[in-house]
């Protein structure tokens, strides 16, 4: 069948073109992202209360909508939060593998069940529902040189001019500028002259509602069929007012005599901004703080190079003199210099691949093969990639890598034995080839079923380790399988057109021939004495089981050794510092850290700038007075000596002596879609429903105060404090009745003059802003400022509060979280150095157990989630994997006995994989594991070139012992050579530096290692076991007349 592809080279050639032409075109659509999205589907539903504080939302807002969507179907836990500045969020987090868009659609329908039961101005605000992934993708700050523009103009400058062009890029999910300094008109009241001309805050309500109002007067000398008109005139009102001379002329009384009192008169009026919540700054100027946020399924570098390209166009035509931006953060960043990594290493590991075939056929013509053939099988794959929907990530960049080593090999075994037939008989090349295509077919069959079956299976897993496991294996089984074609159809042509037999002839004497011929005879010397010591020990059980016992005793206590993880750490190129002041401090005082901290930065070497938030917590994305985020942003690899590592502990050093305040680093999550950090995240529950803040307060402090004990776990920490200071306003009704003022009146008065409130909006700059009315700052300076407010009562006199109210000071909450329903302490924290998030979370769950009073339980959140819930899938894998094999390789060999040799010589290469890990100090993670399922893989496939051979020479009536010898020895060169050629293309992987090296380096150095310790010791274990097992192999037949030649040997020898 095969001998058509020979003596037709020309069909071979066009079916190679054409793989690599559809690869070609689908690598050009492939989308680019950093990781296959492994993150769950989330859905944020955001509510506003002007002026309500956390147990309000949580008591009015946040309860009811939890209760209306717990259980909404692939729900995984919902979380929630309400801050003090009168916004609460609550975020439901799917299944993976949930449609986002029909979660949202379930979301929206079990909300708008609830919304008539929330409170009057929550409804009017809007109840917001959004799915986003919550990751950021870029972080621009907008700043300018011209002393004048402040943080105020620079808001407003991109709300106007930016924001609404990259919302409408495709595949940005939200972009928003942090912080809220939108314009407003500010009506800053007094009350002394308030209650002077006895006016109270609603008479200003509502003459503003009266007085700046929209009218549609309609039209004069409308047709009405009665008469006809001679002009139709449109009437039209000048509409709201827009300017504060407007504002400030607004009537509040006027009699008869000609006395008029305008607004201007009670109140100073200012075009201001309508919250004054965070300061930003980049590199000490005041900045703009965009960030945004992907849409699901998005493709993240498309969309940052759209972004990109949009900044580059407005900076060039548009933003006025003296404006800049700079990107502070994006994704990409680590994306393209990590891709641009692994592409490097493609070409360093096809060079390596290459020299090793030199060296061992010892001829260029021999080496052009591969050359040739292994770039078809590689470009083939792209094709399928994007058939099976596979993004090009590190995952599959990683297989494709890996390919190379695989993809070789059966080019190898095809040259090497059109080679030896060449030496053997003297034959021309095309007859050579056909004769050794009619012996090897069937094992080229055989190796790419056993490959391909090796990652068939794995492809079927769920959850997000599934995912990643289903990228590689499905890259690699595509690469085999193509691989495997063209070994049948290219190779051969290749080596009839290609190849010449000079076997017999004398080489000339040069150097490289000289280095050849020795290396050669080196080699045959080797293999000689292979077959020596193996007629010694093939027989002796004992030696080869005692070896494989030695194994697997190694490979149990490395594994109980080696620390488990997920997915590594990986140095990103910015890192954040959570700042954190005393409860009850303003929001001036936190900028004064966050811009100490911002200089301190900046001095150190490897940094290239530093972006300030004060009022802003990343890691929850809260806001409040008290916290504050900078991002540092580092300069790129190579122009800098340090990882984030070394630069975070230099910063911690130099910025221990900032005082009052308490700074945690944090580098960007191992794998974006999980919240803003990496590490581990978790919640200290109060399952009890008891509601004691306090209570809370003082269990996660000793929680935490345990697990910082713990050598596993490093800078543990939580921003769980119930001692910020508060107010509680306590009113004596009878009094307060007596005196003609209701309760409810008394409140309104009082939530517009100190939490502020807004009547009316006006359009400005085609923007819709609010009129914001509260008393002007030094009249709500101090608590006590409240009792010399004055409240109007039904005979429409002025009233002060201090007749009925007196105020208690309590301490609570700043923010209020909650997770699946119960209250909840943030906890978050990274594992130690030498530590994994495997042991970290083994600490955790230990220290939780032991010291955890009744009724506080802990769950999961993010990335340990999954981790968590994860438990001991890789076993599983393995398992499935090996059964797999052996299935396939049973029904080859017809046998249920022969393939037990190949299945169990593979711990041999299992030991060499964990010990290298142990050596190099990485640890067994999410690409450990998936180096070791390739194992099987390859290593099964050397056992498979020594039994196929060995099975025929037992047919042809050799002793089961004479032809586990002549098996080893004549698949002794390939077995070593395609071995080496597969560890020549991982040594780039496992010396890399720069971005992403810990993965490159982890999965480099356990498919090194398994592959050297298991050829070597493979090649003496196999032949052993196939002695143990082909002799029961004979005695055990299922039927009489069964058929022992293999499968694939048959299906060749037919035609």
């Amino acid at each position: 069948m095969f001998d058509k592809f020979i003596r037709r080279p020309v069909l071979s050639i066009v079916i190679s073109l054409i793989i690599v032409f559809l690869g070609i075109l689908s690598l050009v659509k492939l989308p680019v992202t950093q990781f296959p999205s492994i993150s769950p589907p989330k859905v944020n539903i955001t509510a506003e209360y002007p002026g309500a504080n956390n147990e309000l939302l949580i008591k009015s807002v946040v309860i009811p909508l939890e209760r209306a969507l717990n259980g909404v179907p692939g729900m995984k836990y919902i979380t929630s939060d309400a801050g003090n500045d009168g916004e609460a969020s609550i975020q439901v987090i799917f299944d993976l593998g949930t449609d986002p868009n029909i979660a949202a659609v379930n979301v929206q329908n079990r909300v708008s069940s609830v919304v008539n039961k929330l409170p009057p101005l929550v409804v009017r605000e809007g109840v917001k529902i959004t799915r986003e992934e919550s990751n950021m993708l870029m972080y621009i700050n907008l700043y300018s040189n011209d002393p004048k523009a402040d943080q105020q103009f620079l808001y407003n400058y991109a709300d106007i001019n930016i924001l609404s062009e990259l919302k409408r890029i495709n595949g940005v999910g939200d972009a928003d500028i942090l912080g809220n300094r939108e314009y407003a008109m500010r009506v800053w009241l007094k009350p002394d002259r308030m209650q002077a001309y006895n006016i109270s805050a609603d008479d200003v309500m509502k003459a503003l509602d009266e007085q700046s109002i929209e009218a549609s007067p309609g039209k004069t000398g409308e047709s009405s069929g009665k008469r006809s008109e001679t002009f139709e005139y449109v009437l039209k009102y000048s509409g709201r007012y827009n300017t504060k001379e407007q504002y400030g002329n607004i009537i509040l009384r006027a009699n008869p005599d000609g006395e008029i009192l305008r607004l201007k008169d009670v109140a100073n009026i200012e075009f201001g901004s309508s919250m004054y919540d965070i300061y930003s700054t980049l590199n000490g100027k005041p900045s703009a703080a965009i960030v945004i946020k992907q849409s699901y399924g998005s493709n993240a570098s498309e969309v940052i190079k759209n972004i990109k390209a949009l900044m580059a166009d407005l900076k060039e035509n548009n933003l006025p003199k003296g404006m800049d931006y700079e990107i502070s953060y994006d994704v990409s960043k680590f994306l393209d210099a990590s891709m641009e990594k692994v592409v490097h290493t493609l070409f360093e590991a096809f060079v390596l691949v290459g020299i090793v075939v030199f060296l061992f056929l010892g001829d260029w013509r021999s080496t052009l093969i591969p050359a040739l053939a292994v770039p078809v099988s590689l470009i083939g794959t792209f094709a399928l990639m994007s058939f099976f929907g596979i993004t090009l990530n590190l995952i599959s960049l990683f297989a494709l890598v890996m390919a190379i080593g695989v993809v070789v090999d059966d080019a190898i075994v095809v040259i090497e034995a059109v080679h030896a037939k060449m030496e053997e008989k003297n034959l021309s090349p095309l007859r050579a080839t056909e004769e050794a295509m009619r012996e090897i077919s069937g094992a080229i069959i055989a190796i790419t079923f056993v490959m391909a079956a090796v990652f068939i299976p794995v492809a079927f897993m769920s959850g997000p380790v599934g995912i990643f496991y289903r990228q590689f294996s499905i890259t690699m089984a595509t690469s085999i399988i193509l691989s495997g074609i063209v070994a049948l159809t290219l190779t051969p042509a290749l080596c009839a057109m290609i190849l010449k037999n000079n076997h017999d002839q004398p080489r000339k004497k040069t150097m490289l021939n000289k280095f050849l011929l020795k290396f050669n005879n080196l080699f045959n010397k080797g293999s000689f004495k292979y077959e020596k010591v193996l007629t010694k020990t093939v027989n002796k059980r004992t030696v080869t089981f005692g070896i494989l016992l030695a194994f697997c005793a190694g490979v149990f206590f490395l594994n109980n050794s080696l620390p488990s993880g997920f997915i590594p750490n990986e140095d990103q190129g910015m890192f954040y510092a959570i700042i954190q002041t005393p409860p009850g401090s303003t929001l001036e005082r936190t900028n004064e850290v966050s811009q100490k901290l911002q200089k301190i930065a900046e001095g150190i070497d490897g940094v290239s700038s530093v972006s300030s938030l004060a009022g802003y917590e990343i890691l929850t994305e809260g806001t409040g007075a008290n916290s504050g985020t900078c991002l540092i942003n580092l300069k790129s690899w190579d122009e800098r000596s340090k990882s984030a590592e070394e630069i975070i502990k230099e910063l911690e050093e130099k910025a221990g002596n900032i005082n009052g305040a308490n700074i945690e680093y944090f580098q960007p999550p191992s794998v974006p879609g999980y919240g803003a950090a990496g590490g581990f995240e978790l919640r200290l529950l109060d399952k009890a429903g008891s509601g004691d803040y306090h209570k809370m307060e003082e269990v996660s402090r000793d929680f935490v105060k345990e697990l910082t004990r713990r050598p596993e776990l490093s800078s543990v920490f939580t921003f769980y404090s119930a001692s910020f200071p508060q107010y509680v306003l306590k009113i004596d009704n009878d009094i307060a009745e007596q005196k003609g003022v209701s309760i409810e009146n008394a409140m309104d008065n009082l939530s517009t003059l100190v939490g502020s409130n807004y009547e009316t909006s006006f359009i400005k700059f085609d923007r819709p802003y609010k009129v914001m009315v509260q008393a002007s700052p030094e009249y709500r300076a101090l608590p006590e400022d409240l009792l010399k407010l004055y409240v109007k009562n039904d005979q429409g006199e002025m009233v002060p509060y201090s007749a009925f109210m007196k105020i208690e000071k309590v301490y609570g909450l700043s923010e209020i979280t909650r997770h699946n329903m119960y209250n909840a302490a943030e906890i978050s924290g990274t594992p130690a150095p030498g530590y994994s998030s495997g042991q970290a979370i083994a600490a955790i769950n230990e220290v939780a157990k032991n010291t955890l009073p009744r009724g506080f339980g802990i769950d999961w959140a993010g990335i340990s989630k999954d981790e968590v819930s994860r438990g001991n899938e890789a076993v599983i894998i393995f398992a499935i994997c090996l059964i797999f094999v052996y299935m396939i390789l049973a029904a080859q060999y017809e046998s249920f006995i022969l393939p037990l040799p190949v299945i169990i010589s593979l711990p041999t290469g299992i030991f060499g994989a964990f010990f290298f890990l142990k050596l190099l100090g990485l640890e067994n993670n999410i690409y450990a594991q998936v180096a070791m399922v390739m194992l099987i893989g390859l290593l099964g496939k050397n056992a498979v070139l020594i039994i196929e051979f060995a099975v025929q020479k037992h047919n042809e009536g050799l002793s089961i012992v004479k032809s586990a010898i002549e098996g080893a020895g004549v698949r002794f060169r390939p077995i070593l050579m395609t071995s080496f050629a597969f560890i020549a293309g991982l040594i780039p992987l496992v010396i890399a530096s720069g971005p992403g090296a810990v993965g490159n380096r982890t999965i480099g150095t356990a498919a090194a290692g398994g592959m050297l310790f298991g050829t070597i010791f493979g090649l003496f274990i196999v032949p052993g076991l196939y002695v143990a097992f082909g002799a029961l192999a004979d005695k055990m037949q299922l039927v009489k007349y069964e058929d022992e030649n293999p499968l694939t040997e048959e299906i060749t020898e037919d035609e």
